[in-house]
This record gives C-alpha cells, sequence and structure tokens, in this order.
C-alpha cells in the first residue's frame, strides 16, 4: 500500500506539472513541425509564392538605381524603349506577384486550418482515453479553452509564420549582398543595428509570451466559473445567491482585464522600440550614406537604392512586428495544446489484452484497496467479495461510503489501489477496456442527456440498432417507469412539440383508441406541448366608450390593462369546455377572426381552465377530430412528471 501510495501521489504530482509546465519555444516548433509533414507539397509551393512576392521589392531599388545613375551621366542615354522596357518587366514581376499572393492567402490558410483541424482531432482523441482521475482535477472551461480557442490562432500561425520569416530571410541575405556589392563598408555600418535590435525584440518577445499564456489560463477560468453558474443557476436561485456569482464573476473578468491591460504595454514597448531602430537606420542612411556620396565612394544612385532597400527592409520587419502578437499566441497556443497530449494515459489496454467474450458473470474482489489518486482519500482497505451469476446484490451504506466507487471499479473507470478483481476468474486487467465496458449494463447516477432526439440518445446506447429496436427499449422503459415515455415512436424533439406535430400524431391514435395504454401517452405529450388557446380581450367600461366615440383615422392607445379571457365552447347539452388547439391552422378562419389565438404551455392553458370554474374539462381541436380530456382526467397532467426528462419534473397547479 506505501508503495501505490507513493506511484498515486507521483501521478498527481506529474498531472500538476503537465497542467503547468512550460516549454521552451526550440521544443514547441519541434513538437509542431512535424504536422507539416502530411501537407509538405503545399507548403513547398507556399513558401515558393512567398519568394516570388519578394522579387518586386528586390528588383525595384535596382531599377531605379540604373535609372538615376545613368541620368546622372548621360540623360541621352536613356530612351523611351529602355524605360518602357524597365516598366514592363516591373509590370510582369507584379503580374507574378498577385498571383503568388492570391495562392499564398487560398492555400496558405487552408493548409494552416488543415492542420489546426488535425491537431484538435489528436487533442479530443487524447482526451478520450484520459480517465476520470484527470477530468476531476481539470476544469472544463479550461480543457473547452484548450481545444477551441486555443487552437483557432494555430491558423494564422501556420501560414504566417513560415512565410514571414522566409520573406524576411530572402529580402535581408539579397539586400545584404546586393548593397554589399556596391558599399561593404556603408552597409556593414547601417546593418549593424539589427543584431541589438533583435536581442532586445527577443527579450520583449518573452515577456510578451507570458503575459499570453496568463490570458489563455484566465479565460480558460473565466469560462469555468460562467459554466459553473450557469449550470447551476437553479441553485444559484433557490438560495438568492445572484449576488454573489457576480462578484466572483467581475473578479475573474477584472482580473483577465488587468493580464490583458499588461500584455498591451508588452506589446507597446515592443513597437516603440522597432520604431526607435527603424529611426535609427534612416538616420544612417541619410549621414552614413551622405558622407559616402560627398566622398565619392557611392553614387546618387547607389544611395538611392539604399534608402529604398531600407524601406524594404523596414517594412518587412514591421510587418513581423505587427505578426508578432499572433506569433506569440500562437506558441502559446501550441504550448496548451503540448500540455493535454503530454497528460499521462492511466487506465489503458495492457499489452496482453483480449477481447472479452461469452462470459458467466462471476465477479470477486480479492484484498481490494482503492484510494483516490488525486485526494489520497481511503475508500477502502482488504475488500473481499463474491458476486455470482445471476445474483442480484444490493449495496448499501451511507453517503461517501464507497458504494458508488465499487461499482467503477468493475468496468475500470479507476484502477484498484491494491488486489484485484477477476471476472470468471479472469483478472478484468486482462480483457480489453472497449469489451469489457461494452458488456457491462450501467445506469448512470447522473443521467445525462445528449443534445437531440430522445431517439438519438436511445440509440446512443448500441449505435446502428434499427428502428424498431429503440422502440421495443423505448416501450420497456415505459413499462418499467409504469407510465408512457413512447411519444411519436421514441422521435420526441422538443421544438416537434412547440409544433404541434407530435400531439397531432397521438390525437389521431387516441381516437382510434381511447383505451388507457393511449391516453397517458397523450397527456404525457400535452404536457410538454405548447399549445394555442383563444381569447378575449376585454377593455375597461372607460375605454369602451373611448373606442365606441373613435372617428376614422384616430389612433387607439388603451388606458386601463386589458384583461385577456379564455373563450369557452357551450355544447348543447349544457356543458361548457376549454377548447386548446396543437395548431393554430386547426382554428377557422372566422373563428380566428374574432378571437385572439395566443401561443402558451400547455401547464398554462391547464391554469387557465381552472381559473375559469365550472368547465367539464378540456378539448383538443374541437373543429376538426375533437377529443374531450374531462378535468378528472386533466388533473393527472399537473402531476405528471415531464415525458422529455428521464427523472422528470413534477408539475403542478
Amino acid at each position: 500500500m506505501a508503495e501505490t501510495g507513493a506511484q498515486n501521489q507521483t501521478q498527481k504530482q506529474s498531472q500538476i506539472q503537465t497542467e503547468t509546465k512550460q516549454y521552451s519555444t526550440k521544443e514547441l516548433l519541434g513538437r509542431f513541425v512535424p504536422y507539416f509533414k502530411k501537407y509538405r507539397g503545399t507548403l513547398v509551393l507556399d513558401l515558393f509564392c512567398a519568394a516570388m512576392t519578394t522579387v518586386c521589392e528586390l528588383v525595384l531599388p535596382l531599377i531605379m538605381r540604373y535609372i538615376t545613375n545613368e541620368g546622372i551621366r548621360d540623360l541621352a542615354s536613356l530612351s523611351v524603349k529602355t524605360v518602357g522596357g524597365l516598366g514592363l518587366l516591373y509590370f510582369g514581376l507584379r503580374i507574378v506577384d498577385c498571383l503568388a499572393s492570391y495562392y499564398m492567402a487560398d492555400m496558405g490558410h487552408v493548409m494552416g486550418a488543415r492542420i489546426e483541424t488535425d491537431m484538435r482531432r489528436d487533442a479530443y482523441g487524447h482526451l478520450q482515453r484520459l480517465s476520470n482521475t484527470y477530468y476531476n482535477n481539470t476544469k472544463v472551461g479550461q480543457i473547452m479553452g484548450r481545444i477551441t480557442n486555443d487552437l483557432f490562432d494555430v491558423t494564422e500561425f501556420a501560414h504566417h509564420c513560415p512565410e514571414e520569416f522566409f520573406i524576411a530571410g530572402i529580402k535581408a541575405v539579397i539586400a545584404f549582398a546586393v548593397l554589399a556589392g556596391i558599399s561593404l563598408s556603408l552597409t556593414l555600418i547601417i546593418f549593424l543595428c539589427v543584431p541589438l535590435m533583435l536581442v532586445v525584440c527577443m527579450l520583449l518577445n518573452f515577456r510578451m509570451r507570458a503575459a499570453f499564456r496568463k490570458q489563455r489560463n484566465q479565460i480558460g477560468e473565466l469560462n469555468a466559473r460562467i459554466e459553473d453558474s450557469l449550470l447551476g443557476h437553479k441553485v444559484v436561485k433557490a438560495f438568492t445567491n445572484e449576488d454573489i456569482e457576480t462578484r466572483k464573476f467581475e473578479k475573474d473578468n477584472g482580473t483577465f482585464l488587468d493580464i490583458k491591460k499588461l500584455t498591451y504595454r508588452y506589446m507597446a514597448a515592443f513597437n516603440t522600440t522597432v520604431k526607435l531602430f527603424d529611426g535609427l537606420m534612416y538616420l544612417l542612411v541619410l549621414v552614413a550614406g551622405g558622407i559616402f556620396m560627398i566622398k565619392g565612394l557611392v553614387e546618387p544612385g547607389d544611395l538611392v537604392a539604399y534608402m529604398l532597400y531600407v524601406t524594404t527592409l523596414i517594412a518587412t520587419i514591421r510587418r513581423i512586428i505587427e505578426f508578432a502578437e499572433q506569433f506569440q499566441r500562437g506558441l502559446t497556443g501550441i504550448e496548451r495544446f503540448l500540455q493535454i497530449m503530454d497528460a499521462d494515459i492511466e487506465i489503458f489496454d495492457e499489452p496482453d489484452a483480449v477481447e472479452l467474450g461469452h462470459t458467466e458473470g462471476n465477479i470477486v474482489f480479492e484484498n481490494v484497496s482503492f484510494e483516490y489518486p488525486d485526494d489520497h482519500n481511503k475508500v477502502f482497505a482488504n475488500l473481499n467479495l463474491s458476486i455470482h451469476s445471476g445474483e442480484k446484490v444490493a449495496i448499501v451504506g451511507p453517503s461517501g461510503g464507497g458504494k458508488t466507487t465499487l461499482c467503477n471499479l468493475i468496468p475500470r473507470f479507476y484502477d484498484v489501489s491494491a488486489g484485484r478483481i477477476t471476472l470468471d476468474g479472469e483478472d478484468i486487467k486482462h480483457f480489453t477496456l472497449k469489451s469489457l465496458r461494452g458488456s457491462i449494463g450501467i445506469v448512470q447516477q447522473d443521467v445525462y442527456l445528449f443534445s437531440g432526439t430522445i431517439y438519438e440518445n436511445i440509440v446512443y446506447g448500441r449505435p446502428g440498432a434499427s428502428r424498431e429496436e429503440v422502440q421495443e427499449a423505448a416501450r420497456r422503459a415505459a413499462e418499467l417507469r409504469g407510465r408512457g415515455m413512447v411519444l411519436m415512436d421514441a422521435y420526441v424533439d422538443p421544438k416537434t412539440l412547440e409544433s404541434g406535430a407530435v400531439l397531432l400524431l397521438l390525437k389521431s391514435r387516441f381516437i382510434k383508441d381511447r383505451g388507457s395504454e393511449t391516453l397517458f401517452p397523450l397527456l404525457g405529450c400535452l404536457r410538454d406541448s405548447v399549445v394555442h388557446v383563444p381569447m378575449q380581450a376585454i377593455l375597461s367600461e372607460a375605454d369602451q366608450r373611448r373606442m365606441a366615440a373613435m372617428k376614422l383615422g384616430d389612433t387607439w392607445r388603451n388606458r386601463d390593462p386589458v384583461r385577456m379571457r379564455p373563450d369557452v365552447l357551450k355544447m348543447a347539452d349544457g356543458t361548457v369546455w376549454f377548447p386548446i388547439f396543437s395548431q393554430i391552422e386547426q382554428a377557422p378562419a372566422d373563428y380566428r377572426r374574432r378571437f385572439s389565438v395566443v401561443s402558451v404551455e400547455a401547464m398554462q392553458a391547464l391554469r387557465m381552465a381552472h381559473a375559469a370554474g365550472g368547465l367539464s374539462g378540456l378539448v383538443l381541436d374541437p373543429f376538426t377530430d375533437p377529443v374531450s380530456l374531462p378535468f378528472q382526467t386533466a388533473d393527472i397532467m399537473a402531476e405528471m412528471p415531464s415525458s422529455l426528462s428521464p427523472e422528470g419534473e413534477p408539475g403542478g397547479t
């Protein structure tokens, strides 16, 4: 046990270290570059196009140098043909530049988006393999931030990072080579400030990256705070703690603002530093270049070329500066992605694991001890338990006694700290996780419904099941629960209840068969539906007199509140019924002209009917095939749990 406790402590420390681990830029890029392998053809062509976009900017200074020098030496030697030829050359290069830029903007971004998709797929796949311990110690908001927001910037990073640095490298090397050919001394003087600028910018970049790391972490905390508050909104309202939740949110939101302010401070220092070095380079060209020209070491056209090349270099540096924020965001996103990928997989298939075939179902706990890896809470020690095939065993005990934990050990949601669990004499670790868990039926303590229809939630337990099998499963569940849940052949979606389509289907069944087996599904469906109720607007006597005195063209505005009274149907036998419609279209047009048909929840319609008094009951779609529901059965609807909720929420009037 001591050895196992030490292992668990190591696992806990390892997870904390993984969550907070910081990677060097070299390590981040080393782990990121392999994602380019699938798209190396696109990357090579993208970089080739990037090289083509530099041609215009590198050739233009040479053209201007030639025209300037020739014009100063012998203006007559310059002809329209020569200038026109140089113009056509530059125009052709500009066309190539446009085509290359189009490819970069299109396919370059698509390549980045595909890499982002690949990384998100890998992160999601790794998350599926992590144990419950990881999710117990990691906030869902943080996980969501890592696989969504943090990877958004990877698209721009994967596209622009190779391009921008490749273009900057080409321009710097070629510009240095051309200018060194003109005057090596002047070139060295101008380029002397570049290394100093790079050192200062790198120091500021490191601080920016640390700030971005804090920013991403805080946005994860903010997401987690919002998620907790929204998911627990019923508890918040029950204890009237809205003010407390607001203060918590304001605190996290203010912390995020402070981190962003620090980030912008570093960005401002970075941009100011680069602008300072920009001015320094221009100053060197102006002063040193002017002195070299006065002494005859360079020609006027050479000075023009120097100025244009320096302008090109500065524009490139500024482009990299603009990209610096995106670069740091991308690195931070990659870092947080790697923190997921480096999280240890604690529950996995053993090398000799086999598929679980037919089994008798004899389960034995042999000297099993267990403690949670995160807090080392010892749940039980040296537990011995035998459950024979076909036995029904009830585990009873106080809250926190380990009942759920005991069950979670069988499908290996956690691994035992000591001892072993056997299935028909074989250690459960000898079976693959998929086959072991697929052979166990589990009713979770906290029921969760995925978004979608009830049909989709039922078929989730066995993907590929036929529609008939899903219907049969729903019918069996309804029988076990003692109430109807089979609505519209198990294809019930809350949106279809609002449209009235489900209610119409069940009404047609009820007309054919008025037995209790049909009545209760109808009531269950009616309880959750949105129905349409005819209402009459009752004006005060003063407003009625004002309306009677109105003239053509007058604008009507009521002064007293308008009271809405539900319409009722009086039958020939003297009974009075409250009409409701599954769809507005079920009411005739002349009827709709006389009354306002209002959409309300079915439970609200029931309260209106009770308030009216003296009614015999409800009548559904009275102008088509009416379905009458006496109040002694309609009242059941108020007490029925929701047919859309597995546990149900008690209704009531």
